[in-house]
C-alpha cells in the first residue's frame, strides 16, 4: 500500500495528465477536437472500429451474418485509431457524440441511421437480420439479460482491472486487489451458469454470446491482458469449454483480426471492405 494518503481537493480541476497509456487522449470534455470527415465505401454498412474486446463484437456479429448468407450485412471496416485520437474527429463525433468505437452507420434506407455502443449495434443488426436473438419471449428476454450483464459488467474488467494491472502508471495495490476480486467473481458468474447452459441463453448461440466472449473468452484463452496466469483463469472449467467452442468458429476468427493493429501482424486486417480481403492476407502469411 503507498505509504503517501490522498487527500481530494473540494473541487477537482483538470490541471495535469494522470499518466498511463492512454493519458493522452483523455480529457473531462466531449467533443470534436479537429475538422475530420469519415471515409464511406461501397457497401451500406459502414463501420468505423479498432479490434478491441468492444470492436469484435461488431465485426465478428457481421461475419456470423455473412456466414449465415445475409448478403446485406456486407461492410466497410475502417480504422480508427483511438490512440492518435482519431475518435474526436468531427466525422467520427456525429456517428458516436460519446467518441468512444464502434460505431456503425446503416445507409441501406431513405435516411442513414447511426447506431453507437456496441451492445446496441449488436441488437439493432440481430432485428435488422432476425438472426442470433431467439424468438421466443422467454429465451429472447434471457439472451437480452446476458448482453446487458455483459454491458454493466466489463466496465470492471476494462477499465478496472485491466487498466490498473496493465496500463495505470503505477501498480496501486488496493486497485488491483478490488478489480482481480471482481473479475473472478464475474468469472464464476459465467462458470455457474454455463455448468448448466451451453451457451449464454440456452442451446443457442446469440448475440449474448457474441458480446462476451470478445472480453471473457479472450481472456481465458491469455489474449487480455497478459493476466491468465494471474487470475488463474484454468480453475473455470465451464468458461474453458464455452470460451473454445467459440473460438473454433471462422466468423469469430475472421472478425477477430478486422481492425486489429495490435500482436501478431499476421493477425492484423486494418481495414475489410469485401470478404476477399481476407484471402489477400492469407496469400501474404503463406508468402512470407
Amino acid at each position: 500500500m503507498s505509504s503517501t494518503e490522498y487527500t481530494p481537493p473540494s473541487v477537482w480541476t483538470w490541471d495535469k495528465a494522470n499518466g498511463g497509456k492512454f493519458a493522452n487522449i483523455n480529457r473531462p470534455i466531449a467533443g470534436a477536437t479537429s475538422e475530420k470527415d469519415l471515409p464511406v465505401g461501397k457497401h451500406p454498412l459502414q463501420l468505423y472500429s479498432q479490434g478491441t474486446p468492444n470492436g469484435v463484437k461488431v465485426t465478428v456479429m457481421l461475419e456470423e451474418l455473412l456466414t449465415l448468407g445475409h448478403k446485406g450485412a456486407e461492410y466497410d471496416a475502417w480504422l480508427i485509431e483511438i490512440g492518435k485520437g482519431d475518435q474526436f474527429g468531427s466525422g467520427f463525433v456525429a456517428v458516436n457524440p460519446n467518441s468512444k468505437i464502434p460505431a456503425l452507420m446503416d445507409r441501406s434506407g431513405a435516411k442513414p441511421q447511426r447506431v453507437f455502443e456496441s451492445g446496441a449495434i449488436l441488437l439493432y443488426l440481430a432485428e435488422k437480420f432476425g438472426a442470433f436473438l431467439p424468438k421466443d419471449h422467454s429465451q429472447r428476454t434471457e439472451a437480452l439479460n446476458w448482453l446487458f450483464w455483459q454491458m454493466g459488467s466489463a466496465p470492471y474488467l476494462g477499465g478496472g482491472f485491466g487498466h490498473f494491472y496493465a496500463y495505470a502508471p503505477m501498480k496501486i495495490e488496493y486497485a488491483i486487489n478490488r478489480f482481480s476480486m471482481e473479475t473472478k467473481r464475474q468469472l464464476d458468474v459465467l462458470d455457474r451458469h454455463l455448468a448448466h447452459s451451453e451457451f449464454m441463453a440456452g442451446k443457442d448461440y446469440s448475440i449474448a454470446d457474441i458480446a462476451i466472449w470478445p472480453w471473457y473468452g479472450a481472456l481465458c484463452k491469455g489474449l487480455l491482458y497478459g493476466a491468465a496466469e494471474f487470475l488463474q483463469v484454468q480453475d473455470y472449467k465451464h468458461v474453458n469449454r464455452w470460451t473454445n467452442a467459440i473460438a473454433e468458429r471462422p466468423a469469430v476468427q475472421r472478425g477477430r483480426m478486422v481492425n486489429r493493429i495490435a500482436g501478431d501482424p499476421k493477425s492484423q486486417l486494418h481495414e475489410r471492405h469485401d470478404a476477399r480481403d481476407f484471402q489477400t492476407k492469407t496469400q501474404d502469411k503463406l508468402a512470407k
